[in-house]
């Protein structure tokens, strides 16, 4: 099988409009319902604040009561350890953002840091750098898949750069980025510019006697992914997903899709991963304990340890946010407002699709087919019955995804500290290698300018626009990339008319 990176699609297989089980609508003779991509769940909304409504069929008041308290862990800032607040303090000392709604801007995707003719870009408050060590023994490669330890993390940094901290605590990474102009053509002569990144990694601990980071460090950059429609990816059978794995490529398609095995903390089992940019959590309950503690040095019970490394004195001395001898409490997020928050992420609703039938986004959505995206950006699949969530609970829903790894090849690949693609032999998370990526749902994808201008696409944001992230497809993708290099004008609008309709 074969995936898109961050924000489109890939490669080749079925030529008419797959569903989640290999069929099609047109084959099947099914009503015209695509338009409603979650389903009863589906809402209607082009504003701003297109992606952070609560599912449409959502009504019992006690339910969209801990939706809106959800979100107000999610959208407010929390504080450093505090005498005097006692439910939304303990951030950092180390961490990269204060809020979550502030990486996921308006529940949207976030960007990477904008550049201008004479500065490099250094705002980083919705992107970071993972770090994990390559160079490990095949003893110690064994004993990580067998124990589906997420990485080896960097002595110096852990396994993911924290690039701000509260007062009194040294930040501990200055980061960069830099780019350089890349033209493609297509076949008509037509000519889009990319950008290439070059990522600058200051260890600030080096000052002070450090070694600093491993010279095996390799470094991985995630942008903010948008928040829509997750519940509903938590509902897809893994039968389904399984199904469409093919790590070895048996058809001989090029495309070899696998699922990512990982740790669940909760089930303490090996659980199939779905959410992140390298599909490494199992739940949205796992991906929420995982953003508190790495992106905001808060604990909680399935986290419960700081992420402040041995030498990191001064962030370890940092007051923590587990209450006094009046209030106590057990870690900084307590399990109401971490189940809450979870709550809020599965519920978060996808926009109605505005055009889906229009003759224009057919076309659009014909060429996409033809050019084997939709092998990777599956289009349809029903999700199971669950009594935990009745809003999501048995749609047919059009996400665009298969929640598979796909190898995108060395221009999208992990890097190095001077900027050098890592190999496919190097596992960056679980069991998911340096060059590859989840395929990310495309769903809303139309309206990501309309909730933040500034958004950007593919995992680390280096793509301005749909069509950039598309050309920055290889590995798997690359045959799909050579197709819609031969799109002449009237086929590169359909096509992303169709795109932009999603």
């Amino acid at each position: 099988m074969r995936i898109s990176l961050l924000v489109v699609f890939v490669s080749t297989h079925c030529l008419v409009a797959c569903d989640g089980n290999g069929g099609s609508d047109a084959a099947n003779h099914e009503p015209q319902i695509e338009h409603r991509s979650a389903g009863d769940a589906t809402v209607v909304d082009v504003t701003s604040n297109a992606f952070s409504a609560h599912s449409a069929n959502m009504s019992e008041v006690s339910r969209i009561q801990k939706f809106n308290l959800g979100n107000d862990f999610f959208q407010n800032p929390w504080v450093a350890g505090s005498a005097s607040t006692s439910s939304r303090d303990g951030l950092g000392g180390l961490f990269n953002n204060n809020a979550c709604q502030d990486c996921h801007i308006r529940d949207g995707r976030g960007h990477a840091p904008n550049v201008s003719a004479t500065e490099d870009g250094t705002d980083f408050s919705s992107a970071l750098i993972r770090a994990t060590r390559s160079n490990i023994s095949e003893t110690d490669k064994n004993m990580m898949l067998q124990s589906l330890k997420a990485n080896v993390p960097d002595s110096s940094a852990g396994g993911q750069l924290q690039h701000d901290a509260v007062a009194g605590v040294m930040k501990e990474v200055d980061l960069r980025v830099s780019y350089i102009d890349v033209e493609m053509q297509f076949a008509d002569g037509h000519i889009e510019t990319l950008r290439q990144p070059s990522w600058h990694i200051t260890n600030n601990y080096v000052s002070q006697g450090h070694a600093g980071f491993d010279q095996d460090t390799v470094f991985s950059v995630r942008t903010a992914p948008p928040m829509i429609g997750l519940g509903l990816l938590a509902l897809i059978p893994e039968t389904a997903i399984i199904a469409q794995e093919d790590p070895n490529d048996m058809d001989g398609d090029g495309i070899s899709g696998r699922a990512n095995r990982v740790w669940s903390i909760e089930q303490q089992a090996v659980s199939l991963g779905r959410f992140g940019w390298k599909a490494g959590q199992p739940s949205l309950l796992e991906q929420s304990a995982g953003a508190f503690v790495n992106d905001m040095g808060l604990t909680s019970r399935l986290q419960p340890d700081e992420n402040c490394m041995p030498h990191q004195v001064d962030c370890l001395a940092t007051p923590n946010g587990n209450g006094d001898s009046v209030n106590s409490y057990d870690y900084e997020v307590s399990d109401a407002i971490l189940d809450a928050v979870a709550f809020y992420a599965a519920h978060l609703a996808v926009p109605q699709r505005r055009d889906a039938y229009g003759a224009q986004v057919q076309r659009g959505k014909a060429l996409f087919q033809d050019a084997g995206c939709d092998q990777c950006h599956v289009a349809r699949y029903d999700t199971a019955s669950s009594s935990a969530h009745p809003e999501l609970s048995e749609q047919s829903i059009f996400p665009y995804t298969d929640l598979l790894l796909h190898d995108m090849g060395e221009q999208l690949a992990d890097f190095t500290l001077d900027n050098q693609p890592v190999s496919d032999t190097v596992l960056v998370e679980f069991l998911a290698n340096g060059r590859e990526w989840r395929t990310p749902p495309l769903w809303g994808i139309g309206l990501t300018k309309a909730v933040d201008p500034h958004a950007t696409f593919l995992h680390d944001g280096r793509a301005r626009t749909v069509m950039e992230a598309v050309l920055w497809h290889g590995g798997e993708a690359e045959e799909s990339k050579r197709l819609v290099l031969q799109f002449n004008r009237s086929e590169r609008e359909d096509f992303l008319a169709f795109l932009m309709d999603l």
